[in-house]
This record gives structure tokens, C-alpha cells and sequence, in this order.
């Protein structure tokens, strides 16, 4: 079992990459995008993008300056003291804020008082049993432009897989240019109407999709919303689904989308 310092060591260390890089297959899907949009704004956004992603990791800075909030999702198959895992990648929060640095975010919801980048229940902590004897530890940073674009909705149990379909389009349709497109885009369908949420939040993190999920992508890519929000046929680079059972009476989704500095990090013990 590792301490809290060693937690601590390697909080740091996740705040670090997830800050200044963005995963391979997101720099390869903008970059794919940059060689096939037609639109000249489009381009130069795309261009923009790019460089702002090899002068980040070249001088080790942050991508973006809103460095976002920080939410860790972990996976195990081994018994472990939860508290020491938290306590230190708590520390390593309020320490990676000091050294990289991080632009402290974090407030309280009624009173507005900035307490930097950890609060009340933040860093945010999910945990899922997996059957192998490891310990995953992911951290997902989400900024507030992509972060307030969210939506769940409780279908009719009725409706079909399109209704879901023009749920997430429309979605994305509304949120335009707000979320700094071009988008990765978490959906959440079933379980209840919180676990709908966390299920669209979980899904920014696969790194396969499907058949739903191409046909998705090609609706949102015709909105002609475009880089930044300029026009354009990248609006989002992919589409992401995780499902849970439900009950008979309802079907929630949820959307959560995620700018193009789609920025986590994971670690395997």
C-alpha cells in the first residue's frame, strides 16, 4: 500500500501532464481535421489549435489558462485505505496549484468565496470495482465553458434511438460556439437521472465508439458550428456512449461535452 506522500507524488505528477498535453488521439483527430476542412477560418482556428497544443508542452505550460476543476476517477480490485488515496492527491491538488501553477477555481456555491482549487467535496471522487488486482487512477480536468453546456433529460421510456440521437445534436446545437468546439462529446443513457450524468462524464474517456456514435458525430459535424464557433465542418472530433440499466418507466441521457483540450491523465499501480 502506498502513503499519502507517495499519492501526493503522484497527483502531482497527473496535474502536470493532463495540464500541458492532450491525449495522442485527440492531438490525431485535430490534426486529421486541420488536413480536411474546407473552410478557411476553420483552418486558421484548427492551425491555432495545433500550436497552441507544441508550444504548451514545449515550454510547459498550461493549455488553457481556466485550468478547470479536478475530478479523479478511480478504479481498483484491491482493498485499499480510501482515505490515504484521497488525502493525497488532495495535497497534491493545493500543490500543483503553487508549482505548475493552476488558476484557483474552485468557490462556494452560495457565498462565492474562492478557496483555490479544492473545496467541499472537490477534487470530486469516483470509485468502480474491477476485477483485476490493480489500482487506475484518471484525472479528468474540465474547464467551465464545456462544463456548463451540460444536459440531461428524462425521455419518454416510449421514444426511439432517434429521439436520443436529436437529444445530443441538439445539445450540441445550442451550446454553439461555448464550449470551444471542436468537442468530444460524452452521452449517458440510462441508470438514473444523476448516474445519466457521471455515465456522460465516464464516456469522455473511452477511446473507441460505434456505430450510434459515428452516426452522431456526422449529425453534429453538418451544424456547420466549426472550430471556435466560426463555421466550418469540425464542430466535434468524436462522440462517446456509456449505457446502464434502467428502469421500465424512464430513460435518462445526459450530455457532457469537453472542449478540444481535452485534458486527463491516468496512471496504473
Amino acid at each position: 500500500m502506498l502513503t499519502r506522500e507517495e499519492f501526493k507524488t503522484i497527483g502531482i505528477e497527473l496535474f502536470k501532464k493532463a495540464v500541458t498535453t492532450i491525449p495522442e488521439d485527440i492531438k490525431e483527430l485535430l490534426e486529421s481535421a486541420y488536413r480536411s476542412e474546407t473552410e478557411e477560418i476553420a483552418k486558421i482556428q484548427l492551425k491555432n489549435i495545433l500550436e497552441n497544443i507544441k508550444m504548451a508542452e514545449e515550454l510547459n505550460y498550461p493549455i488553457c489558462q481556466d485550468t478547470g476543476i479536478p475530478i479523479f476517477f478511480i478504479e481498483t480490485g484491491i482493498n485499499l485505505e480510501l482515505k490515504t488515496i484521497e488525502r493525497g492527491l488532495i495535497e497534491a491538488t493545493v500543490e500543483a496549484t503553487k508549482i505548475i501553477p493552476l488558476r484557483p477555481n474552485v468557490v462556494d456555491p452560495l457565498t462565492r468565496k474562492n478557496t483555490g482549487n479544492t473545496g467541499k467535496h472537490v477534487p470530486m471522487f469516483h470509485y468502480e470495482s474491477v476485477d483485476e488486482k490493480i489500482l487506475k487512477i484518471t484525472l479528468l480536468i474540465k474547464g467551465a465553458g464545456a462544463e456548463n453546456m451540460s444536459r440531461m433529460k428524462m425521455l419518454n421510456p416510449s421514444e426511439d434511438i432517434e429521439s436520443i440521437k436529436r437529444f445530443v445534436v441538439d445539445t450540441v446545437k445550442i451550446a454553439g460556439g461555448n464550449p470551444c468546439p471542436p468537442t468530444i462529446v460524452g452521452v449517458g443513457i440510462g441508470g438514473s437521472s444523476d448516474y445519466a450524468c457521471l455515465l456522460a462524464k465516464k464516456a469522455l474517456l473511452k477511446e473507441k465508439n460505434g456505430k450510434m456514435e459515428k452516426e452522431i458525430l456526422k449529425e453534429i459535424n453538418m451544424l456547420n458550428i466549426g472550430p471556435m464557433g466560426l463555421g466550418g465542418k469540425t464542430t466535434s472530433l468524436k462522440v462517446c456512449i456509456e449505457t446502464a440499466s434502467c428502469h421500465t418507466a424512464s430513460l435518462p441521457v445526459a450530455v457532457n461535452l469537453q472542449c478540444w483540450a481535452h485534458r486527463n491523465a491516468s496512471v496504473i499501480i
